[in-house]
């Protein structure tokens, strides 16, 4: 996959966090993790399973993949700051399913420069190419790091 420059500048810039209506108005679920190699696993086993209950299982596959992409990044970035924790979240509202990841890194998320046979650096563009709009805010309620989203029309 051939990707340009200015593509993956794009994909690393900070974007706006996604407008939602008060949360009493749509289905929301969140998961704590720990930032352990088995959050990963944990994260698409409990999404698959909020799907499957908001009658959204045709978005299972991708959005467990987006999952899995976004809680790897977060559980990677947590460790190396001694953080032992991140928070996965999913609501569904105006026909979108969103993925938001909480770590509790500082930086911003960039995407990896992966060469062809490199196994890894590929997840963030991998998101960005899976779903329908994506991007990074820092939180408002003083926690401190990131979340980074994406979401699925659904």
């Amino acid at each position: 996959m051939t990707t340009s420059t200015g593509t993956r500048r794009d994909a690393a810039q900070r974007r706006p966090r996604p407008v939602w209506p008060p949360a009493d108005r749509s289905p929301r679920a969140a998961l704590d993790l720990g930032a352990l190699p088995s959050a990963p696993g944990r994260a698409r086993a409990w999404t698959r399973h909020i799907l499957r209950a908001w009658q959204l299982a045709v978005l299972s596959d991708t959005a467990q993949l987006v999952v899995s992409e976004l809680t790897t990044n977060a559980m990677l970035a947590s460790r190396r700051l001694g953080r032992p924790f991140i928070r996965l979240m999913l609501t569904r509202d105006h026909g979108e399913l969103a993925i938001f990841v909480h770590d509790y890194c500082p930086s911003a998320p960039e995407p990896g420069n992966a060469g062809h046979g490199d196994e890894h650096g590929r997840g963030l563009l991998l998101v960005e190419a899976m779903s329908s709009r994506s991007g990074w805010y820092v939180p408002e309620d003083g926690t401190g790091g990131k979340v980074v989203w994406a979401t699925l029309a659904s």
